[in-house]
């Protein structure tokens, strides 16, 4: 049996990612420790002493308390789910940007802006653009702007900007996860064009998809992870990179990234993995919030 530990953030509390993940390891027979970040005080100067757990797994947004947990338990010599090294690197969009074009994928051109004033000298040749936070995920507050005049109707509230120049595409996401296991490629609604009729649906995976995002994990060494990619006049391009994405239309999901989990936190190759098509029965794990010994300090 392996004890995990996930840390998981407000936004994601009823989401089925990571929670059926955590579900499906207590079927399988493994303790799960709840984290949340809001919710309790964690004791970092003695994770390295006080957590017993096999693994740390983390599902949080950009700029959340989240990421600071997982980088003290790494730091603590904890596993952890993905590297902690690797997240920031996707995390901060400006710097996937600059690795992404050291390593030669085909990644649009990008600029940064620490404030949103600065993205009016961008050469006019560059528009359109895709503007977006940083810092940001799940699609939220990325705009499509095609003319240096419509910044002036654009309210981009606080924080660094990207700016992107726009690869032209059939208005469709295409979006290939990682669970572990394998790649699996889905459509989805673009937030560039959101009425676009899509149905987000799993499709066929292309061999030259396949390796590029392959390449893609080990460029920034992830083991869970998804990339968001258009079909654009030279072929492929890359849009983004996310840590630990929804897996959506991902057939049996949890169970695929749990088998994934259990892999990487089995330090000694005891773990025993069921089938993927077995409903297997309940076991005696169980989810709980974590105890002192699981790095939190409670009051009262």
């Amino acid at each position: 049996m392996k004890k995990l530990c996930f840390v998981l953030e407000d936004c994601y509390r009823h989401d089925d990612m990571p929670l059926a993940v955590a579900q499906r390891l207590i079927e399988w027979g493994h303790d799960v420790d709840i984290l949340e970040p809001t919710n309790s005080i964690a004791r970092v100067s003695d994770l390295f002493r006080d957590s017993d757990h096999d693994a740390w797994v983390l599902k949080s947004v950009s700029g959340g308390p989240g990421l600071s947990l997982l980088e003290a338990a790494a730091a603590s010599g904890l596993r952890t789910i993905n590297d902690a090294r690797s997240i920031p690197a996707v995390r901060d969009k400006a710097v996937a940007a600059a690795v992404a074009r050291r390593h030669g994928l085909p990644f649009p051109l990008t600029y940064f802006a620490a404030v949103p004033d600065l993205l009016r000298t961008v050469p006019p040749e560059h528009y359109p653009l895709v503007v977006k936070p940083a810092n940001g995920n799940s699609g939220r507050s990325v705009r499509l702007v095609s003319t240096p005049e419509d910044l002036q109707c654009c309210t981009m509230g606080d924080g660094w900007l990207l700016a992107q120049t726009y690869v032209p595409n059939p208005g469709v996401d295409i979006k290939v996860y990682n669970t572990g296991d394998g790649l699996y490629a889905t459509v989805q609604r673009s937030p560039l064009h959101p009425d676009k009729p899509v149905e987000g649906r799993l499709i066929t995976l292309s061999p030259d998809l396949a390796r590029l995002v392959a390449f893609i994990g080990a460029v920034f060494r992830l083991d869970l992870y998804g990339v968001d990619v258009v079909e654009g006049p030279d072929g492929w391009a890359v849009v983004d990179v996310n840590d630990f994405p929804s897996f959506t239309w991902v057939p049996d999901a949890p169970a695929r990234v749990a088998r994934t989990v259990l892999r990487l936190a089995d330090r000694d190759g005891s773990v025993a993995y069921p089938p993927l098509d077995v409903d297997t029965a309940r076991a005696p794990g169980r989810v709980r919030e974590p105890d002192a010994r699981a790095a939190t300090h409670r009051t009262g």
